[in-house]
């Protein structure tokens, strides 16, 4: 199938689907024409990457349960992949800390918004 069909089949753009080709987490054959064809097999994985990027892992995440076969079915077919769930729990344990890390900055920053309208006269609302 061409990159269009793959991209309405997937719900992946194709400019998505042309950068996980880049990334190497799928591939296309060529066609006497020259455009990019791909099988079956690389719909379920097109799927799979999304879902997982949307769910906040990165592409060396992916690259990980990719290198093990896991992206080759549906994610919502039993067993997972070996390492998933700590996969998961590493990223989520990264974005923890970085919401912890936004949060003291917001604070400091709503401290010093608060001192400086104190110093210019200007009241909360302002």
């Amino acid at each position: 199938m061409r990159i269009g069909e793959l991209s309405r089949r997937t719900g992946v753009s194709a400019r998505s689907l042309r950068y996980y080709e880049q990334q190497g987490l799928i591939h296309a054959g060529r066609g006497a024409n020259g455009y990019r064809e791909y099988d079956e097999a690389v719909a379920v994985r097109a799927a799979n990457i999304r879902d997982l990027l949307d769910a906040g892992l990165t592409v060396e995440d992916i690259r990980d349960a990719l290198d093990k076969g896991c992206l080759e079915r549906p994610l919502g077919t039993l067993p997972r992949c070996e390492g998933a769930l700590r996969t998961a729990t590493d990223r989520l344990a990264v974005l923890d800390g970085r919401i912890a890390t936004l949060l003291e900055v917001r604070e400091r920053l709503a401290k010093q918004v608060l001192r400086t309208r104190a110093a210019l006269g200007q009241t909360v609302g302002s």
